[in-house]
């Protein structure tokens, strides 16, 4: 059991990561699109938190409790990190890379600075404000 919640945990890390990037495209693609959605104020301020997350883990020197938690429970079930299945194998090569500290704290505070920006310039329609689709030629400061 404490394989699968290991296998679970990586997961949910995994589609961590990938809402954060894959959102910050989509709402770059979005505004060439003049879709309305990169708008929505809730998606967009739990985009900007859950990019700043790990930078601030970062700058405090924490380890990202997902990741403590997932080795725990390899810990429990006697597994190792390289002892995993494919699947898990590879979210896991697609999480974790082998370089010195400091590259992913810059990594994670340039990042989430990009998100900011994204934030200030597309800015979210305020609550309670029409959807309006401002198609192609809608600019990022509108």
């Amino acid at each position: 059991m404490s394989a699968f919640a290991a296998d679970l945990i990586l997961f949910v890390h995994l589609a961590y990561v990938g809402f954060v990037i894959v959102t910050w495209f989509g709402i770059l693609l979005g505004v060439e699109l003049g879709s309305a959605w990169i708008r929505q104020p809730i998606l967009r301020r739990v985009h900007l938190v859950f990019a700043w997350i790990p930078a601030v883990e970062g700058l405090i020197g924490m380890v990202c409790p997902l990741t403590e938690w997932e080795r725990a429970l390899r810990e429990r079930a006697g597994e190792s990190t390289e002892e995993i299945g494919f699947i898990s194998r590879l979210m896991r090569d697609l999480l974790f890379y082998e370089a010195p500290p400091w590259v992913f704290i810059v990594s994670y505070v340039v990042f989430a600075s990009l998100v900011t920006l994204t934030y200030v310039l597309v800015r979210p329609r305020p609550r309670g404000t029409a959807a309006a689709d401002g198609g192609p030629g809608d600019s990022l400061r509108s």
